[in-house]
């Protein structure tokens, strides 16, 4: 089990799904950026958050939620819980966009839930992600696949942090051109930089 001095932020499980060396930046380095795309995540979440909890027929909305996973060593927030009076207990995280072709948020999601079952004694079996894009909620089921890459994400990340070293930039045109953080990144100087570095050991060879 964890101590709360080891605790490492849920949203750090996204970063890292989405690139190490953001994490790296954002969580070892203490660098950040703002862009259009983060502005946009910022409002979204704040109209959660700054929402008061509220009671409905048969279901109580608790808005940013606190949450910890020892066993992870993990904590963060819930953007919404919902508790149904059936025994239902279903997170619901807010996103600009549309759904990825990746898993992030998806293990960001999942980590939230696995906090709860710990924190509350019970077994969760499905969560929502709700993207502004599509304005309507999009099912995230917990099955084995999603627990274990989460779980595996969470060591992934630990290990990262420990050892303190930022991993250089791979540039990914889709990713690199909309992260907030290219200017500090500066993936394409890394690019000419091994291009360089390659056409340099080429040219001994040729000699040798």
């Amino acid at each position: 089990m964890f101590t709360d001095e080891e605790l490492l932020p849920i949203s750090a499980l996204q970063h890292y799904l989405f690139c190490p060396r953001q994490t790296a930046l954002i969580h070892i380095e203490q660098a950040w950026a703002d862009n259009r795309f983060t502005a946009e995540g910022k409002v979204i979440h704040h109209k959660a958050h700054d929402s008061d909890d509220e009671s409905r027929s048969c279901v109580q909305i608790t808005h940013t939620l606190p949450v910890v996973s020892r066993r992870l060593g993990i904590a963060g927030q819930c953007d919404i819980v919902e508790f149904h009076s059936d025994g239902r207990v279903i997170p619901l995280e807010y996103k600009r966009g549309k759904p990825k072709s990746h898993r992030a948020d998806e293990v960001q999601l999942c980590a939230q839930a696995i906090c709860l079952e710990e924190m509350l004694s019970i077994k969760i079996s499905e969560s929502f992600l709700f993207y502004g894009q599509r304005k309507r909620r999009t099912v995230v089921l917990l099955d084995d696949e999603l627990r274990r890459l989460t779980g595996e994400t969470a060591h992934w990340l630990r290990e990262l942090v420990l050892s303190e070293i930022t991993p250089p930039a791979v540039y990914e045109k889709r990713k690199c051109d909309n992260c907030s953080l290219i200017d500090l990144c500066q993936p394409h100087a890394f690019r000419l930089k091994r291009g360089a570095a390659a056409w340099f050991d080429a040219a001994l060879e040729i000699e040798h």
